[in-house]
């Protein structure tokens, strides 16, 4: 292959049979989806849809994009693709930091990974050659402790490290992997995929000197890459240290969200709280910050670590985002921000994903409150949510039926309508009675619930590209529409959602083009975003998902109003999934033949042998 940006080398691993093989990017694949997300799902697809995602069957891929690595802004995104066993569709879950980078520096594209370890592994990379190697040492250690006994083994320097704690290890459906700067590829339960194959971690050796993607068109990437830095220096959200986003961290959107009556509060029963200031970015910016990190190549600088100097919940902890903070905060009523440092700091170490684990924490509240089950968890009960996400981490006790994933926990005690999920993930931090763009994407979202498939809260709230009123309903169809398929182009590239908040399709194409040598519009760049978006969508129905009502919101958001400055509203999404589906082509959420033609998914050939859609 010759594509600039790409090594041009995957790395393909068989734990049942104990093997590393290597192989060359097929490059036509690599054009038409991109690197990445799209890439992934293409080879998530050819392995087939209907494995279980907890079976050695299933494929985990950490596959990086042409930017990956380059001196582009926030281009150290790795992508973590895999079938959910949080919800049985397709997934992709991005860790920034330094993981992706090293990757690619280490001269790899992609990893591969099939099979199932009869013991505990962990696979080495350095200088374009994997090892399996024995983690039967580490095996049973907490993140904090797998890294630093890995740490001593091959030294600080140049090493990434992105691993599994117990909650991996127990197969905690909503696990994820945690590399060594706390970033995480936090959602789907990639981490218990790991588990199941007893994967431990994946250990990268690699410097930037000498070993940066080469440009096909050096003068060009160098002008692309200039006029996309100037957009991001420029921007109001991501100006470095003057914009929102980089002195506040995610963060700086729990008083925003809150002030318009749009902050899911007590499992969603409200949607607007008289202490989210409490739990707010800059509350945590006035009295806990300890410093401002960054990940490979980003000006912005938006990841906030917290220190809580001493008492109970003694801490440091980077990762204090928005719907972390959210999901332990205002879902579960907890107002202290020192606990919710304290307890992302252990979601960390146990490798779970925290908005998951805050809707567990939720729904066993609420079902408490209506007798549904023994009252075991009070509401804003710091100490009780401490020990009962150690309790799902090592499946102990109730523990053990929310590390199922608090949709199936509702579901076994027979109160499904108490989780705010779709198909079977929950929701982040935005209450689609609030802001109904969010709701419909969460609706549609291919891998569940989730706010980062169509961000149109950059419109909705915060005007980029231009303001969106976000109670109007009418026209939210084609607003998803358009952000799903840009932010599915550039997951492919792969490079940092936020990077959106100032760069636009233009910039994207015209990094792409200069790296890779392959000519891109901005139009072509939407369609690549399009054509992904429709291979998961593909993916899901061949796996089951082919109903209107998988493209639901739960009844709390289409039948209960909100609170707050939008009390009275409700999702609208008996309008608006219909102008969606019309926008996409789709068939009650179906991809028809003749779109999975159009966009080259399937040639004529193929399409003609189709099955019917069960």
């Amino acid at each position: 292959m010759k594509l600039g940006g790409f090594c041009n080398r995957e790395v393909v691993v068989d734990l049942s049979e104990g093997t590393v093989s290597y192989r060359e990017i097929n490059e036509e694949l690599a054009k038409k989806y991109i690197g990445g997300r799209g890439l992934g799902v293409k080879y998530l697809l050819d392995h087939g849809p209907e494995v279980d995602p907890l079976s050695a069957d299933n494929l985990l891929c950490f596959m990086t994009g042409p930017l990956t690595g380059s001196r582009s802004s926030m281009s150290g995104r790795l992508a973590v693709v895999t079938k959910s066993p949080l919800t049985g569709t397709v997934t992709d879950s991005h860790v920034g930091g330094w993981t992706g980078a090293r990757l690619k520096w280490a001269g790899i594209d992609n990893i591969l990974v099939k099979g199932k370890s009869e013991h505990p592994v962990y696979l080495y990379i350095e200088n374009g050659r994997a090892e399996i190697c024995d983690a039967s040492d580490i095996w049973g250690k907490n993140t904090r402790e797998t890294l630093k006994a890995l740490k001593e083994k091959y030294g600080e320097m140049d090493l990434s490290v992105l691993m599994i704690g117990p909650g991996g290890e127990n197969q905690v459906r909503f696990a994820c992997m945690i590399n060594e700067d706390d970033r995480s590829a936090g959602r789907g339960g990639t981490g218990a995929v790991a588990g199941y194959k007893k994967l431990k971690a994946i250990v990268i050796k690699a410097s930037q000197k000498g070993n940066m993607p080469v440009p096909a068109d050096p003068e060009a990437y160098r002008a692309a890459n200039r006029k996309a830095v100037t957009a991001i220096i420029k921007g109001g959200l991501t100006a470095p240290n003057k914009g929102g986003l980089s002195v506040y961290g995610t963060n700086v959107l729990t008083n925003v969200i809150n002030e318009v009556g749009g902050l899911p509060t007590k499992n969603s029963q409200l949607s607007q709280w008289d202490e989210a200031e409490k739990i707010s970015g800059e509350y945590y910016h006035e009295h806990l910050l300890s410093a401002n990190k960054t990940c490979h190549a980003c000006p912005v600088g938006c990841k906030i670590e917290a220190e809580v100097p001493e008492g109970k919940y003694k801490t440091k902890v980077e990762s204090i985002e928005f719907e972390s903070v959210w999901a332990l905060g205002a879902n579960c009523l907890l107002s202290d921000a020192e606990a919710i440092a304290y307890l992302i700091d252990k979601c960390n170490e146990y490798g779970i994903d925290t908005i998951e684990l805050g809707h567990a924490l939720a729904v066993t509240m609420e079902a408490g409150d209506k007798g549904i089950i023994d009252k075991v968890l009070e509401w804003g009960d710091a100490d009780g949510m401490i020990e009962m996400a150690r309790k799902i981490a090592c499946r102990e006790g109730v523990g053990d039926t929310l590390a199922e994933g608090p949709a199936r926990a509702a579901a076994i005690w027979g109160a499904p309508e108490l989780s705010m999920s779709v198909k079977g993930q929950s929701i982040p931090a935005y209450d689609p009675r609030a802001i109904q763009g969010i709701g419909l994407g969460y609706a549609t979202s291919n891998r569940g619930a989730c706010h980062l498939r169509g961000y149109t809260i950059a419109a909705e709230i915060s005007g980029i590209p231009e303001p969106v009123d976000r109670l109007e309903y009418h026209g939210k169809g084609k607003l998803l529409k358009t952000f799903q398929d840009l932010h599915a182009f550039s997951d492919s590239m792969d490079v940092c959602k936020f990077s959106a908040f100032a760069e636009t399709a233009e910039h994207y194409a015209e990094q792409y083009s200069a790296i890779t040598g392959i000519p891109m519009t901005a139009e072509e760049a939407m369609l690549a975003g399009e054509r992904i978006y429709n291979l998961e969508r593909y993916y899901n129905n061949l796996a089951g998902f082919n109903k209107r009502e998988d493209d639901y919101l739960p009844k709390r958001f289409t039948d209960e109003p909100a609170t707050g400055r939008s009390e009275g509203h409700v999702s609208r999404m008996d309008v608006m999934l219909d102008e969606y589906y019309e926008a996409r082509g789709w068939k009650d959420g179906v991809v028809p033949k003749e779109k999975l033609i159009e966009l080259g998914i399937l040639t004529e050939e193929a399409a003609e042998e189709m099955q019917p859609v069960q």
